[in-house]
């Protein structure tokens, strides 16, 4: 298909801090408009297709009343929809409210209500959760967009807000975090560019989806500064998809979890290592990368792992290993322009060689949290961000990660809130106590446990009662793998539970 030159109006011209006016002209400056910038399926869209897209897109949001600050909340599946409506709402100088399709609908109707959204673009069948607000259906957008005219890009600089993602606190309740027209290419510049060399030949496939800080950097942000291309999926793949996709795609940065990748591994006998020969790193973030496991991984697909941390409210990554310096068993060095500092728990320095709270300061790090100025005013001190996660600095400068100072487990690479799936199994008449762990399983991968406390006499079907209560009432991820029931819960002498001793499933 022979992609229409990007023309860029006067206003695009004097909105360089637009992020969609950026890109079109980074595209048109670069002579990228006819290279792919994504495939979804067997089709692929060019970069100028996408930008010509999205300023169109932009015209029909202008058209149901969207307006520079005001806020879109949506609630799409990873796809070329995703893409071009987050472009579009950039263009209006509007700000994009990213949430996982898949939550339950109480908490998309806190998200849209927090945030105030004017409009939400959704995937099929969520168009009833916002019915007390105006909702326009992604089939329905594109179908408008293909006779669109296009909208011109509002004039912002790098601070005005670009969008919100929600993270999870220890008490499980959301928090909206705000990040900038700017941030975007500093991920790029920063962590794309410098550490992951990634040009315009480069091809990604991320498992973390769009709507998640590290998908969002890995396939929307990356590939659109660069120049090169990411394949869309809009569910987690299972290791034969992972296969089919790299293979045919070509892909070069496999960006995924420890728990997918632990899954790439016990699928080996299957013959596939072939199909990985195009692929030059295999990115690792969302969760503490197992021991073994990254060597299973290089000699899978024959190419190094690279481990990095990052946080939502930075942005993306704040510490990575890269191609010049890579310790296994450590999250890497901090990112050029970033600051790290390991606290104790009076947020004072610690000692060479201590544990201690990762404090980090950097260009992305988020100005606060969305309506909570009490949340941001403890976890933001000084332009220093409280990361919540330990860690010890090793002699070669890379930081080794020791978990979370929180209350909080990491799953498949998102963050769940035990508290939260707590509260839910306590609804069930015959449990006593609970409490909720990623616990490791035999391959070295946390899997969500909850151990019961029952209430006499244990009665015959109680786990799969307790695993259906849970779907009913909590997103997938946040379901237990499985259900142990115990005598007793380990807890301090003042009676605080003591959840080191739950992780590891024995006291």
């Amino acid at each position: 298909m022979t992609t229409p030159q990007i023309t860029l109006t006067p206003a695009e011209s004097q909105a360089p801090g637009n992020l969609a006016a950026q890109l079109a002209g980074l595209a048109e400056r670069r002579g990228w408009v006819d290279r792919a910038a994504f495939h979804q399926g067997h089709r692929a869209w060019t970069h100028g297709e996408v930008h010509t897209l999205a300023a169109r897109a932009a015209g029909v949001l202008a058209g149901h009343g969207v307006r520079p600050g005001d806020r879109v909340l949506l609630a799409l599946p990873d796809g070329i929809a995703w893409v071009t409506t987050f472009l579009a709402v950039a263009r209006l100088g509007a700000v994009a409210v990213l949430v996982n399709p898949e939550l339950p609908a109480a908490e998309h109707a806190f998200m849209a209500h927090d945030t105030g959204a004017v409009l939400c673009v959704t995937g099929p069948g969520l168009e009833d959760r916002f019915a007390d607000r105006a909702c326009l259906g992604a089939d329905q957008l594109v179908a408008l967009t293909s006779v669109a005219e296009p909208a011109d890009a509002c004039p912002v600089d790098a601070h005005t807000p670009l969008y919100v993602q929600y993270t999870s606190g220890t008490t499980g309740r959301p928090k909206g975090v705000v990040h900038g027209h700017g941030d975007p290419k500093a991920y790029h510049d920063l962590i794309g560019r410098r550490l992951l060399r990634i040009t315009q030949d480069d091809v990604t496939l991320s498992v973390s989806k769009l709507y998640f800080a590290y998908g969002f950097g890995n396939a929307f942000v990356f590939p659109l500064f660069s120049g090169s291309s990411a394949v869309l999926v809009d569910r987690r793949p299972a290791p034969a998809a992972v296969d089919e996709l790299v293979a045919r795609h070509r892909v070069t940065l496999l960006y995924s979890v420890p728990s997918a990748y632990a899954a790439l591994v016990a699928d080996r006998g299957s013959g596939h290592e072939a199909c990985f020969g195009s692929v030059r790193a295999a990115v690792s973030a969302g969760e503490g990368l197992p021991d073994g496991l990254g060597g299973q991984v290089t000699e899978l697909l024959g190419a190094p792992v690279l481990e990095q941390i990052g946080s939502t409210e930075a942005g993306h990554a704040f510490c990575a290993n890269s191609f010049d310096h890579n310790a296994p068993g450590t999250v890497g060095r901090p990112v050029p322009g970033f600051e790290v500092e390991l606290r104790d728990r009076a947020g004072c320095p610690v000692e060479e060689g201590a544990e201690g709270e990762l404090w980090v300061r950097g260009p992305t790090v988020t100005p606060g949290y969305l309506n909570r100025p009490e949340e941001t005013e403890r976890t933001l001190v000084g332009g220093w961000l409280a990361t919540h996660d330990r860690a010890v600095r090793q002699p070669n400068g890379a930081y080794r990660h020791l978990g979370r100072t929180d209350d909080l487990e990491m799953v498949g690479g998102i963050t769940v809130s035990p508290l939260e799936v707590e509260a839910v199994l306590r609804l069930h008449p015959a449990v006593r106590e609970v409490a909720v762990a990623a616990v490791t399983d035999g391959r070295g991968v946390g899997r969500l446990r909850a151990f019961v406390v029952p209430v006499a006499p244990l009665t015959a079907g109680l786990e799969d009662d307790l695993v259906g209560l849970a779907r009913e009432h909590l997103a997938a991820f946040k379901v237990p793998r499985s259900v142990s029931f115990v005598p007793s819960l380990p807890r301090t002498p003042t009676g605080k539970l003591r959840r080191h001793l739950v992780r590891q499933g024995a006291w």
